[in-house]
């Protein structure tokens, strides 16, 4: 069960190595699986910082962040597709949670985890905790699956026959858990946990990052009002 890890990066230079290293060092065989780093045309070094690492550095042509996971998927040798955010660590075991789940039941088409602050500090352990909270409650009572594009994994054939992510502001990695539920089973395993930054968050605000969230997913994704924690990938 080979694995393709899909890590979409603009103007990432001061983390993707970190990542990449952290991606490297997994306990699943290296050469069982592959780093796809998307790129939305950096003007900084992370292209060339990425290129030893990353088994393929391409330049993305789809739109948005969830384009930027459509183009790499596309062209994954794996029949596993693994997203996770170029300012994410992700920890030794984290593939090989991944095909461990997989494995158990060939109707599993996606699975997802919980994410932990990169960045000290109890507001950060705060709201991460209570994100992990709202993700394990939506899951307990099948009302939702609040997946996150940072930690997730997907079968690719049930992933190019959803349709993949939708290319919109916000909200798209839980728009496609529901595609996905209706192909198969959505699971998510609390033992999947990658480290998640939050310098945006810090920069922006947590609950103004929060509510432009919010207000973009209602309206359905896309909005001129706002640009959810300015992520920059290509317009």
């Amino acid at each position: 069960m080979k694995v393709s890890v899909v890590i979409p990066t603009y103007n990432e230079e001061r983390n993707i190595e970190r990542c990449l290293l952290s991606l490297r060092q997994q306990t699943f065989p290296e050469d069982e699986y592959e780093l796809i780093v998307v790129d939305g045309n950096s003007i900084d070094r992370t292209r060339e910082i990425a290129e030893p690492l990353a088994d393929r550095v391409i330049i993305q042509t789809s739109k948005k962040v969830g384009g930027a996971r459509n183009d790499g998927g596309r062209l994954a040798e794996g029949s596993i597709i693994a997203t996770t955010d170029a300012d994410c660590i992700i920890p030794p075991g984290w593939i090989d949670e991944i095909v461990q789940t997989f494995s158990r039941d060939p109707r599993i088409v996606q699975i997802y985890g919980p994410v932990d602050p990169i960045e000290p500090g109890i507001r950060n352990r705060m709201s991460l905790e209570l994100a992990n909270g709202f993700s394990r409650i939506g899951y307990m009572t099948r009302a939702f699956y609040f997946t996150l594009g940072c930690n997730t994994a997907f079968r690719k054939a049930e992933f190019i026959q959803a349709g993949m992510y939708r290319c919109v502001d916000a909200g798209d990695d839980i728009e496609i858990a529901r595609r996905m539920s209706r192909l198969g089973y959505v699971v998510r395993n609390p033992r999947m946990r990658v480290g998640f930054s939050m310098r945006r968050y810090d920069q922006f605000g947590t609950l103004k990052s929060l509510y432009e969230w919010v207000y973009i997913v209602a309206k359905g994704g896309e909005t001129d009002k706002y640009r959810y924690i300015k992520r920059e990938y290509k317009k």
